[in-house]
C-alpha cells in the first residue's frame, strides 16, 4: 500500500484505490498519517473528528472509524511483509507505515539529503534533491479532507516546510547558475507571497544577474509599497543593502542574502 497525503488524499494497492469515501474516517486516516509512527490519544482524536462538540457517543464511534480503517488496511496487506499496521496503544493509536510507503515521509528524507548536500556545496545535487521532493506535492496538502483543529495545526506547518524547501531549491538554482529559468517562477511567487522579502531579495538577484537590473529595482519598489500599504513597515535593512547594492551596480558584490550553510555570502554578478 502507497498512501499519499501531499494532495489529495489517496491510498492505493497496486493500480488499485482504496481510499475511504466517508468524510469522518478520511479526516481520522489523515490524523493518524500526518502523525505516522507516533502514538494519537482518543482525546486528540476525539477532538479532531468533533472539536468541542462531541457526542456522548463519541468513544464508540471513533472505535467504529479505527475498525474500518483497520479493515482498509487488511484488504491491501496480502503478501506485503511492510504492511501498514494500525495498532492500539496506551490511550491511543499508532499507524505503521513501511518504509517509503509514505509520500510525506519520502518528502522528509529528500529534504534532509538536500540539507546534507548543502553543507558540502553540492548545489547541482542538492538542487536534484529538492526538485524531486517537491515534486512530491501534487497540490495542496490534504485538499479534499475537512479538517478539524489537529490538521489544520499540522497541515500550517506542512506549508511552512514547503515553503522553506522551495526557497531552498530556489536558492540552489541560483547558486548553480539557473536566474534565466527562475524568474518566470520567482515573478509568480512574489505575487502569490507579496509580503515575503526572501522570494523578492531571489527574484531581484535573478533579475540582476540576467542583466534586468531596472526590473529588479522595480520589484524592490512593489514590495516597499506592499510593507507599506499592507503593513505600514520598510523594507527590512538586508533588503535595503540588496537594494543600494543594485543601484551601485557593483561589477562583483559580496551580498548575505542567500547565505550559505557556513554563513559563506552568495556573490552577485550582474550581466553587460
Amino acid at each position: 500500500m502507497y498512501a499519499r497525503v501531499l494532495g489529495p488524499l489517496t491510498l492505493t494497492e497496486g493500480l488499485r484505490t482504496i481510499t475511504p469515501r466517508a468524510p469522518k474516517q478520511r479526516q481520522l486516516l489523515s490524523l493518524l498519517l500526518l502523525h505516522a509512527g507516533q502514538v494519537v490519544t482518543v482525546d486528540e482524536c476525539v477532538d479532531e473528528l468533533w472539536a468541542d462538540s462531541p457526542p456522548h457517543s463519541a468513544h464508540s464511534t471513533l472505535q467504529t472509524y479505527v475498525m474500518q480503517i483497520r479493515k482498509t488496511l487488511r484488504s491491501a496487506a496480502t503478501g506485503d511483509p511492510a504492511r501498514a499496521r494500525l495498532e492500539t496503544r496506551d490511550r491511543g493509536y499508532l499507524l505503521a507505515v513501511g518504509t517509503g510507503r509514505l509520500d510525506l515521509h519520502q518528502f522528509e528524507k529528500l529534504v534532509e539529503q538536500a540539507s546534507l548536500a548543502r553543507i558540502a556545496r553540492d548545489h547541482a545535487h542538492e538542487s536534484e534533491l529538492l526538485h524531486r521532493a517537491l515534486g512530491l506535492w501534487t497540490g495542496k496538502a490534504l485538499a479534499d479532507v475537512v479538517c478539524g483543529p489537529l490538521l489544520r495545526t499540522r497541515l500550517s506547518g506542512l506549508r511552512e516546510t514547503w515553503l522553506a524547501a522551495l526557497e531552498q531549491r530556489i536558492d540552489a538554482d541560483l547558486r548553480i547558475g539557473r536566474h534565466h529559468r527562475l524568474i518566470g517562477e520567482l515573478s509568480m511567487l512574489a505575487r502569490q507571497y507579496p509580503t515575503y522579502e526572501n522570494l523578492h531579495a531571489q527574484l531581484m538577484i535573478a533579475l540582476y544577474r540576467s542583466g534586468r537590473t531596472a526590473d529588479a529595482l522595480k520589484a524592490f519598489a512593489r514590495l516597499r509599497r506592499t510593507l507599506s500599504t499592507e503593513l505600514g513597515l520598510e523594507p527590512s535593512a538586508r533588503m535595503r543593502d540588496l537594494h543600494a547594492d543594485l543601484l551601485n551596480s557593483a561589477p562583483v558584490t559580496e551580498s548575505v542574502y542567500l547565505p550559505g550553510p557556513d554563513g559563506a555570502p552568495v556573490t552577485l554578478r550582474p550581466v553587460g
